[in-house]
C-alpha cells in the first residue's frame, strides 16, 4: 500500500539552538516560485496517519508506514465506516476495480496528548486525501467520497497566498474539529501541480514553528 508522502514545511530550518525555521530561506524553489498563487488551506489535524485502501475486491487499514501499528480503538472504528458487505459495496460503485487509496487521519480520545479535545469520549477517521491510481483527487472528489461514507472531510480554512496562510497560522486560530487551538494547516495550490522532481507541491504551516518567531 503506497505511503502518504512527507509533507514539507515552508522554510530550512536553523542547524543551531532551537532549530527554528529560517523565514524567507524556503525548502522548495518551486514553492518559492509559487508563493504568490491561490492555495488551499486545510486544518491540520493532530492524530495518527491512516491509509484505507479499495483494491477493487476489498478493504485493507493501514497506518503511516507498513509497520506502524493502529490502536485497537480506532481500528474498530474503521471497522464501524469501512467493514461489511455495504461499504464493499459502496467503494465498488464509487470506484469499481479502480486501485484507490483514503489518505486521512485517526484522532480523538487517547490519540496524541490533545486527542481528548477533539474527540473526548470516542476517535473518528477523517479523509484528506483520495489517490485512484497514480492521481490525486481534486476536493470535490475528496467531498464527495467522504459524504458516501458519512465521514468528515478536512474542512478549507481560507483561499490565499502562503504569506497569508502564515499570517493566518500566526493569529492561533482555534480548530473547527474540537476545542482546543488550531495545530496548523496544510496548503495545495488550487490547481495539484507537480515540481521538476516529479513530488507533489503540498506544505504544511504549524503554529509551534512560528509562535517564538
Amino acid at each position: 500500500m503506497r505511503t502518504y508522502e512527507k509533507i514539507e514545511t515552508l522554510y530550512e530550518r536553523s542547524m543551531e539552538g532551537k532549530k527554528q525555521l529560517i523565514r524567507g530561506q524556503w525548502r522548495n524553489k518551486t514553492v518559492e516560485m509559487l508563493k504568490d498563487i491561490q492555495w488551499d488551506w486545510t486544518e491540520k489535524v493532530d492524530g495518527t496517519n491512516i491509509r484505507i485502501q479499495w483494491d477493487g475486491h476489498g478493504v485493507s487499514f493501514g497506518g503511516r508506514t507498513e509497520r506502524a501499528s493502529i490502536p485497537s480503538h480506532l481500528v474498530n472504528r474503521l471497522n464501524e465506516i469501512f467493514g461489511g458487505e455495504e461499504s464493499a459495496q459502496m467503494f465498488e460503485q464509487l470506484f469499481g476495480e479502480r486501485q484507490v487509496i483514503l489518505y486521512g487521519e485517526g484522532y480523538g480520545n487517547k490519540i496524541q496528548g490533545v486527542g481528548k479535545q477533539y474527540i473526548p469520549d470516542g476517535v473518528d477517521f477523517i479523509l484528506f486525501d483520495l489517490l485512484i491510481g497514480e492521481n490525486y483527487q481534486p476536493r470535490e472528489s475528496v467531498e464527495r467520497c467522504a459524504k458516501a461514507f458519512g465521514i468528515r472531510a478536512v474542512p478549507v480554512v481560507g483561499t490565499g497566498t502562503l504569506q497569508e496562510a502564515e499570517e493566518y497560522v500566526r493569529r492561533h486560530p482555534q480548530s473547527l474539529l474540537g476545542d482546543l487551538p488550531m495545530e496548523g494547516v496544510v496548503c495545495r495550490p488550487v490547481e495539484e501541480l507537480l515540481d521538476r522532481c516529479h513530488n507533489r507541491v503540498i506544505v504544511k504551516i504549524k503554529y509551534r514553528d512560528f509562535k517564538d518567531a
